[in-house]
């Protein structure tokens, strides 16, 4: 596969605008990763190839006759890449490539240099760790209503999708809903209302643009009719860890210990004492209990098949 190149900006056209309003307010960005060879159809094709099984989900949606949307998840063993891309493009499908600095260092390379050079034009930002994934999707595909944890970046690579973008308060993001998360692990635990569209900001998404926005922002993607392939990253600062630890604690105590939190502060004395617990509930045989269970495998990807899978078990009624 072709080496990471990390000698040219990812961002050469950065204005000052976009460090004044970093994590403040949703921004549209350019960036150069689209032109990369790491992102060409031949090496995402061979990326795609030899994944590890336990770090991608392959997800077909569906609607049952009881008209509620039905998410299955599949194997894409024995396919090659493109196999997967053209199954992908011609289906109700996407597939998340999770993590990808751990298994090639190229990648891993390519994401550090990224962020290197986010925190040389952001005064205060310094991140602790980084992820990036792959995300390809078929064409009218949606990512539904959610929100992430972890700081959350969005870079088109190819194709065009509509993001919806709501403040990370209510009445589109509950702080309870917020714990909800941190204790389940189920990011798309958030009740959404159409009335929310109103009063959100939409943005066009197209090869060579990033998103980025406040953090914990509940938002929704819907892909134009054309292939989708982003690059999503996640990273996590000091700030954005006292959250999560405040986020879980404050779950713990009020759907384990039955007490009502008042306080969401990530400094101070009670602030540690829920930092203690929550670490505390993350040693006890009780956290794995609240965290979702794996899909199990419900199909593979079969070129010589109807729609270019076959069944492992029968869909749901």
């Amino acid at each position: 596969m072709t080496t990471a190149n990390i000698t040219n900006p990812v961002f050469p056209s950065w204005k000052l605008e976009y460090a004044e309003g970093w994590n403040k307010r949703p921004m549209h960005l350019q960036h150069t990763l689209h032109q990369h060879p790491l992102f060409s159809l031949a090496a995402l094709a061979s990326l795609i190839k030899d994944y590890p099984r336990e770090n991608y989900a392959l997800i077909h949606t569906s609607r049952g006759g009881d008209g509620e949307r039905r998410w299955r998840e599949g194997d894409m063993a024995g396919a090659s890449g493109q196999q997967v891309m053209d199954t992908i493009a011609n289906g109700s499908m996407w597939l998340n490539l999770r993590d990808i600095g751990r298994y090639h260092s190229r990648y891993g390379d390519l994401l550090n240099a990224a962020y290197t050079e986010l925190t040389g034009h952001i005064p205060g930002f310094d991140p602790t760790s980084m992820k990036m994934g792959i995300l390809i999707s078929s064409p009218n595909a949606q990512v539904h209503y959610h929100c992430d944890l972890p700081g959350q970046l969005l870079w088109q690579i190819s194709g065009r999708k509509r993001v919806y973008v709501y403040a990370p308060q209510p009445p589109f993001l509950e702080a309870q809903a917020l714990e909800d998360i941190a204790l389940s692990g189920f990011e798309f635990k958030l009740n959404y209302r159409p009335e929310f569209d109103a009063q959100a900001q939409i943005l066009e998404l197209e090869p060579g643009d990033m998103l980025t926005w406040p953090l914990n922002s509940p938002h929704r993607i819907d892909n134009h009719d054309c292939l989708n392939i982003s690059v999503t990253t996640e990273h996590w600062t000091d700030a954005n860890r006292r959250s999560q630890k405040m986020n879980l604690a404050n779950a713990v105590l009020r759907q384990r210990l039955g007490w009502t939190p008042h306080s969401r502060a990530i400094s101070g004395p009670g602030y540690l004492a829920k930092s203690a617990l929550q670490a505390a509930w993350r040693r006890s045989p009780w956290a794995a209990s609240t965290q979702r269970a794996h899909r199990p495998i419900e199909f593979r990807l079969a070129s010589n098949e109807p729609g270019g899978m076959v069944d492992v078990m029968p869909p749901a009624k």
